[in-house]
């Protein structure tokens, strides 16, 4: 970490010449040249617009998976999704000491010249939040769901190019984001399903609880009804006329 502090303060420093600061400037760049409502939209992009559709994304996710599919893959596919959030704040518990420790400004506080398009930002600057909430819901959402996951993805990736347009992070603020929701979600992912699916597997044998996991209109499949044990029908059995009826009137 203190090779990477070291790092980080010497891209901070004007005469350097550091991909990460002329992205910044060429990313950040871009807002003098657009028009204002076009910066307002970015800037309500980046900083909630795209957290808002990533939840709106993991709910669509959990309503269709308890449509589709057997009762197992429900069960799996809503337990990951339940570790997608759970995810997201354990990677934001895990960048507290990291900002702490690194104490890396803002990019407008040493460099002027900087289109701050979101005011009122006075903590540090690595690693950003928004990047590792994003990618970490990302992450949790692929391992659920892979068409919902790529499209998560999608939208942590613009809005990292968002925090970097705003003029609030740099470009490895963001990086570092996406590096460590990433980890944090994957590596610790064998862990939580493998208590989180029992618990989901609860809540889908429950009566009270069990449309958390399995809509009622499901279709059913291998595994949601019990199959028959192969006893004759007592409504069609020696049913009509023949030899083989009894007659009780005999």
């Amino acid at each position: 970490m203190a090779g990477l502090a070291v790092g980080l303060s010497l891209m901070q420093s004007r005469g350097g010449s550091s991909p990460d600061l002329s992205l910044l400037f060429d990313i950040n760049g871009l807002a003098k040249d657009t028009p204002s409502w076009l910066d307002r939209a970015i800037s309500f992009a980046g900083e909630y617009g795209i957290l808002l559709a990533m939840v709106l994304l993991v709910l669509w996710c959990w309503w269709s998976v308890r449509r589709r599919g057997t009762a197992a893959d429900s069960v799996a596919s809503v337990a990951g999704i339940v570790w997608a959030p759970l995810a997201a704040g354990l990677a934001l518990l895990v960048n507290v000491p990291i900002r702490g420790f690194v104490e890396r400004p803002r990019p407008f506080v040493d460099h002027r010249g900087i289109e701050v398009l979101v005011a009122g930002k006075t903590d540090f600057s690595f690693v950003s939040d928004h990047a590792t909430l994003a990618m970490a819901l990302g992450a949790g959402l692929f391992v659920a769901h892979r068409k919902f996951g790529y499209a998560a993805l999608g939208l942590a990736l613009a809005l990292g190019f968002c925090r970097v347009f705003m003029g609030v992070h740099y470009p490895t603020d963001v990086i570092g984001g996406f590096a460590l929701g990433t980890a944090v979600t994957l590596l610790l992912a064998p862990l939580a399903l493998a208590l989180l699916t029992p618990l989901v597997s609860a809540a889908a044998a429950s009566d009270r609880a069990k449309w958390l996991v399995r809509s009622k209109r499901a279709p059913a499949g291998p595994g949601d009804r019990p199959e028959p044990l192969g006893l004759p029908d007592p409504r069609t059995e020696g049913a009509g006329t023949g030899p083989g009826r009894n007659d009780l009137a005999a």
